[in-house]
């Protein structure tokens, strides 16, 4: 075949737009990486206090955390310690990487003036945030919410879930929302104002109401 022809210029260039549609379509097609928050450990501790003194996370979560010493955190942290308060902290994996930092606990008997009316055992609480400023924006902390509830929903003890970002966290609030929570009202907790969100187990009379309302 002549390879300067006509015709097989034609039939290279059919060729290699078949090789690039492909290429797209496997792309686009590509399911992303599951989120997967597994128990973190204490060897993990040097590493969350890195990520306590970023920027993005003092904004919203560290604080004054921020400004401590490595063996302070250490004593706030320690899977062990955390258990004894009913609080089971994760990192969350995206692959091999880790993304953030995630937490949950039992509502009821929190202390120290927290959630003081709740009589429900099977309330969750939730907390989380991501651990690089770039992954903001990406629909990451999202999904890790979603992985989040899905884990905790796993236990047929939880009854409900819910969080209390700042109300001036829209981030966070947006976050939530499209995770599934919904806004019940501004609360006082003993950090200051907060909005108070939760979604209730699915198939539950609770769950069936909010849907209800949703679309209404």
């Amino acid at each position: 075949m002549d390879l300067g022809s006509p015709r097989f210029r034609a039939e290279l260039r059919e060729k290699v737009g078949k090789v690039k549609n492909f290429i797209r379509v496997a792309l686009r097609e590509e399911a992303p990486s599951p989120i997967v928050l597994r128990l973190m450990r204490e060897a993990d501790l040097p590493m969350l206090h890195g990520w306590l003194k970023r920027a993005h996370v003092r904004e919203w979560w560290a604080g004054e955390e921020a400004l401590l010493p490595f063996e302070e955190i250490r004593a706030r942290y320690l899977p062990r310690v955390m258990a004894g308060e009913n609080v089971t902290p994760y990192i969350a994996m995206l692959g091999e990487r880790p993304i953030g930092y995630a937490q949950s606990y039992v509502a009821m008997g929190s202390g120290a003036g927290w959630w003081e009316d709740e009589t429900d055992p099977g309330v969750r609480g939730i907390d989380q945030f991501l651990c690089e400023p770039s992954d903001l924006g990406q629909g990451l902390g999202t999904r890790m919410v979603k992985a989040l509830v899905a884990r905790l929903f796993e236990d047929p003890a939880v009854t409900r879930i819910q969080t209390d970002p700042d109300p001036r966290n829209l981030r966070a609030i947006r976050c939530y929302e499209k995770a599934g929570f919904r806004a019940l009202g501004t609360i006082v907790t003993p950090d200051g104002a907060a909005l108070y969100m939760a979604q209730e187990r699915p198939g539950t009379d609770a769950h069936a109401q909010r849907r209800s309302q949703t679309s209404s």
